[in-house]
């Protein structure tokens, strides 16, 4: 639904080109009628910006790419390397069973990011090129009907400037006699117009004279 429902038409198969000082003079009279902050403000009939709605961690990293700064933190990748087992304990000494703990806590974690990496892998060989030609195939035909629907939008907007430029071109001989018998009329009343001041200049001249005439 457009956002103005204004239509101006204009004559552009038959109007004349207007001069350089008509459009400065044109463009000074739009000028004037712009409010100070038309550049800087919507047009009430634009609807305003939704609000975006967006979590903080995005946000954070708005600002981060806004600023140009580096990426940092992120997942860290050593706790699924593999660990190194706790040194060894001396002869006579009771080892480190917490350690050791942790250690075994880091190498299931390890082994399970491995297994679940391989199946993954083992998953994308088998189904993952089915699904990227399907992908592309869908993403394809979205191409398609936007190309489609950009071509009919072209197909439109030249029929309906066809059908103007016809319209015009078989009504420019009347628009021109409309113009000249405008143009005749406007100037039979400047004709009139100045026939009546040059008369009434004449009516006052007589009417001078006659009050001179009686005053003598």
């Amino acid at each position: 639904m457009p956002l103005v429902d204004e239509s101006h038409d204009s004559l552009p198969y038959v109007d004349a080109v207007p001069s350089a000082a008509a459009r400065q003079r044109a463009q000074q009279l739009i000028n004037a009628e712009l409010s100070p902050e038309h550049t800087s403000t919507l047009h009430p009939s634009i609807p305003a910006v939704p609000e975006t709605k967006i979590s903080p961690i995005i946000q954070q990293e708005l600002e981060r790419k806004a600023t140009g700064a580096p990426l940092t933190g992120g997942v860290d990748l050593t706790r699924y390397e593999a660990p190194e087992p706790p040194a060894q304990a001396a002869a006579g000494e009771t080892p480190d069973l917490e350690e050791w703990r942790k250690t075994l806590q880091k190498a299931y974690m390890s082994s399970s990011h491995l297994s679940k990496r391989h199946e993954n892998l083992s998953l994308l060989e088998e189904n993952g090129k089915n699904a990227w030609l399907i992908g592309n195939s869908q993403l394809e035909d979205i191409l398609r009907g936007i190309e489609k629907e950009l071509a009919d939008t072209k197909e439109a907007a030249e029929d309906v400037n066809r059908q103007r430029k016809l319209a015009q071109e078989a009504n420019q001989g009347e628009l021109l006699s409309l113009e000249e018998t405008w143009k005749r009329g406007v100037g039979a009343v400047l004709d009139v117009e100045l026939a009546s001041e040059g008369l009434r200049m004449q009516i006052l001249e007589h009417r001078r004279q006659t009050a001179q005439q009686q005053l003598r």
